[in-house]
């Protein structure tokens, strides 16, 4: 027990403090990171006026200290140069915030911020190789490593891009394989896809509900579902028909949400869920027979204003073949 009490003036200007969930968020960035105000937006996705008043607050109540470094402010919070009455509200606090799903999305932006500023210190004395970087964007641009990766797939492949929108993903792999089969509910995007894909034969577009697809059993020899998974009622039984049109051993590639709590967005996007569950996603995919070969956070892009997303990736079982789960070879 401390010896000292703390005032009541106090306690209710920490519990004011901690009233607001942006200044939570806050805390739990800068407890144990040094932030500039220009990294906090990022990370946040708020304009500076925002964050610079809410580290107003902070400041004065004394949860944050603040360095300057040129024209830049850096923050850090430091638990133990906290009131000790203050940093149990604090651990409190926190402990009940940190599995919000916003919180879990600034983590992953927050690692990206600082793996990039790690690479900015190294550029600094790469000299060449950063330029050359650089050049050969400028000269070439970026999709021909792409084309390279893609270049990759078998010629022979049957690929079903479920979900398929406005055909953005069959027209990069069109070139690479025997087959494309695009299949997407909205007449709209359809017609969409008809014109961008024109000029590929090999890509045939077909109208259907994903959990009941346009394809028979096992004709597939990959299958993508890309941002396509928050859009409809039975997740498990979409990955299951995915399952379902994949010759054994096929491969399936699924791209969507983590967790988030912005309404506001999902009914923006017109989704039926927030996100997904990790380790839920993995036992559909077990349970839709699935070898489960990754299924990971994807690294936030900069700049982009969406929620963060998830890779899962799986070979569908050779039936009476056993795998074993850690390396994924097959006995």
């Amino acid at each position: 027990m401390d010896k000292t009490t703390a005032q009541p003036e106090a306690i209710c200007g920490w519990m004011e403090c901690l009233s607001d969930p942006k200044r939570l968020r806050i805390l739990h960035l800068l407890q144990g990171n040094e932030l500039g105000v220009v990294e906090l937006c990022d990370v946040l996705q708020s304009p500076q006026s925002t964050i610079s008043r809410h580290l107003k607050v902070l400041s004065d109540a004394r949860w944050v200290r603040n360095r300057k470094q040129g024209t830049t402010h850096f923050y850090r919070t430091i638990l133990e140069e906290l009131d000790p009455a203050a940093r149990r509200l604090w651990l409190v606090a926190r402990q009940q915030t940190e599995r919000w799903p916003t919180v879990r999305q600034d983590q992953l932006r927050l690692q990206r911020r600082l793996l990039q500023r790690g690479r900015d210190g190294q550029a600094f004395f790469a000299g060449a190789a950063a330029r050359w970087d650089r050049f050969r964007s400028e000269l070439y641009g970026h999709t021909f490593s792409t084309s390279a990766v893609l270049a990759m797939l078998p010629d022979s492949h049957v690929v079903a891009d479920l979900g398929c929108g406005t055909g953005q993903i069959a027209a990069m792999i069109a070139p690479f394989v025997r087959q494309v089969i695009g299949v997407d509910n909205s007449p709209a995007m359809l017609k969409a896809a008809v014109r961008r894909l024109a000029e590929w034969k090999n890509v045939e577009l077909r109208r259907g509900d994903l959990a009941a697809l346009p394809i028979d059993d096992g004709f597939c020899d990959a299958a993508l579902l890309v941002l396509a998974l928050t859009y409809v009622a039975d997740a498990a039984g979409v990955i299951r028909e995915m399952s379902r049109i994949l010759k054994p051993g096929g491969r399936a590639v699924i791209v969507d949400l983590l967790p988030y709590d912005r309404d506001d967005f999902r009914r923006q996007l017109g989704q039926r869920c927030m996100g997904f569950d990790l380790d839920e996603l993995r036992r559909w995919m077990t349970a839709a027979q699935f070898h489960v070969t990754i299924c990971q956070p994807l690294p936030p892009e900069p700049k982009v204003k969406g929620p963060a997303l998830f890779l899962a990736a799986g070979r569908r079982e050779i039936q009476g073949a056993a795998h074993d789960s850690r390396d994924g070879t097959t006995n």
